[in-house]
C-alpha cells in the first residue's frame, strides 16, 4: 500500500515525490509513461556527447526565492542571462525589441526617452486589449507587429494573433531600455550538470519508488494507494468526456556540426516565411565545452505530444468543465501544465507544486487536530 500513487515525474511529479517523502514520510510511486524522468527538462548527452534538451530549450528563471532555494537542495547552478535573436529584414537583431532593435531596424541612433516617443507616435489606441494583435499594436504600432509577431505566431500557434487572447503578446514586452536579456527575474540561472541529474537527486529518496515506461491505468489494478497526484492532460483523466481540450504540439529537427559554434546566440527566432520558429544551440546553454555543436529546429504543428494549451475564451469554457470534475473527484489533486490547462513556466509548476504540498500538510494536520480534540 503506496501513501501516494504520482502520475508524471515531471516537475509538478518530482516535487511533490520529494516534499511527501522527506517531509512527512510518506510512501510514493511515481509513474511515468515515457522512458526517463525529469519531463519535458529531459536533458542528456547525444551520440557526439553533447548536452542536449530533447524537448527544446528549457531555460530556468524565477523571481521567486524559495522556488530557488528548493531546488538548489538538488543541483548547482550555472549563471545565465537568456538572449534571443530575431531575423528581421535580414539582419539579426535583438528580441525583445529594445533600443538597439529599434536603431538597428531602422539606422537611427534613437535614446531611451527617443525609443518611447517612437513606441508612443507608432502605437494604435486600443481601450480593452482583448486579442493578441491588440496587446502588441497598442504597445509598438502594426509594423513592429508585422515584423516581429505576427508570422511567429501563425506558426508557433497555427492562429491569426487576432483569434488569440491577449496574455500570449503580454509575455514578451517590448523595452526603452538597452536590456537585452528575454528575462528580468532575480534569478536566472541552468542547473551545472543538467536537468535530469537534479531530477535524479530529488527522486533519490528511500519512500520513493519510480516507474518509467509504465503508464499509471495499466497498473491501478495492480497497486494498493490512498490518494493520487496526477499531471497528465485532464481532459484525458475523465475519457475526454467533453471533447479534446486543444494544444499545440511541436516536432524537433536535431542537428550536431563539426564546428564549435553555429550561430551568434543561443536562439535565433524566424518570425518570416521559414516553417521552423527558431533554432536553438544547446552549448550556450549548458557552457559545454566541445569542438562540435548541436542545434534544434523546431516546428510547431497541431498533433503530437500536447505542449502549449490553446489560449482561447471557448478552451477555457471547455476546461472550466473538466475542473469542475476535478474539484468533484476525491483523493485527487490535478497539478501541473497539462491537468490545470495554463502555459505555466518551469518555475510556476515548481511554485505550484510547493503550495500544493502545503495544503496536502495542513489538511493532515487539521484531520489530526479534530481526531484528537474529538
Amino acid at each position: 500500500m503506496f501513501d501516494y500513487l504520482i502520475v508524471g515525474a515531471g516537475f509538478a511529479g518530482g516535487v511533490l515525490a520529494e516534499r511527501l517523502a522527506s517531509q512527512m514520510n510518506k510512501s510514493v510511486l511515481l509513474c511515468d509513461k515515457r522512458p526517463h524522468i525529469g519531463g519535458n527538462a529531459y536533458d542528456y548527452y547525444n551520440e557526439a556527447g553533447i548536452l542536449i534538451h530533447k524537448y527544446g530549450p528549457h531555460i530556468f528563471h524565477t523571481a521567486s526565492p524559495r522556488i530557488f532555494r528548493y531546488l538548489s537542495q538538488f543541483t548547482q547552478w550555472r549563471p545565465y542571462e537568456h538572449r534571443v535573436l530575431a531575423s528581421v529584414d535580414d539582419k539579426l537583431v535583438p528580441f525583445p525589441i529594445n533600443v538597439d532593435t529599434v536603431n538597428a531596424l531602422y539606422g537611427t541612433s534613437y535614446s531611451p526617452a527617443e525609443v518611447e516617443a517612437f513606441f508612443a507616435r507608432v502605437a494604435e489606441p486600443i481601450k480593452h486589449c482583448k486579442t493578441s494583435e491588440d496587446a502588441v499594436v497598442s504597445k509598438v504600432g502594426r509594423e513592429l507587429y508585422e515584423k516581429f509577431f505576427r508570422n511567429y505566431t501563425r506558426k508557433q500557434w497555427g492562429l491569426d494573433p487576432s483569434e488569440l487572447d491577449a496574455s500570449v503578446a503580454s509575455r514578451v514586452p517590448a523595452r526603452t531600455n538597452y536590456d537585452a536579456r528575454y528575462f528580468t527575474d532575480e534569478f536566472q540561472a541552468m542547473p551545472l550538470h543538467g536537468y535530469t541529474r537534479m531530477f535524479e537527486n530529488m527522486l533519490d529518496h528511500k519512500k520513493i519508488r519510480v516507474l518509467t515506461n509504465t503508464d499509471y491505468r495499466d497498473i491501478m489494478g495492480e497497486v494498493s494507494f490512498k490518494e493520487m497526484i496526477y499531471t497528465g492532460p485532464v481532459d484525458a483523466f475523465f475519457d475526454y468526456r467533453y471533447g479534446k481540450l486543444p494544444y499545440r504540439s511541436l516536432e524537433f529537427k536535431f542537428e550536431t556540426h563539426d564546428k564549435e559554434v553555429f550561430q551568434p546566440g543561443a536562439v535565433v527566432n524566424y518570425p518570416n516565411e521559414h516553417a521552423y520558429t527558431r533554432i536553438t544551440e544547446f552549448k550556450y546553454l549548458t557552457g559545454q565545452q566541445h569542438p562540435k555543436t548541436s542545434v534544434v529546429y523546431e516546428y510547431p504543428q497541431a498533433e503530437g505530444d500536447p505542449y502549449y494549451p490553446v489560449p482561447r475564451p471557448e478552451n477555457a469554457e471547455l476546461y472550466r468543465r473538466y475542473k469542475a470534475l476535478a474539484d468533484a473527484t476525491p483523493n485527487v489533486h490535478f497539478v501541473g501544465r497539462l491537468a490545470t490547462y495554463r502555459y505555466y513556466n518551469m518555475d510556476q509548476v515548481v511554485g505550484q507544486a510547493l503550495a500544493t504540498f502545503d495544503h496536502i500538510r495542513e489538511s493532515q494536520l487539521d484531520s489530526t487536530t479534530v481526531t484528537v480534540a474529538a
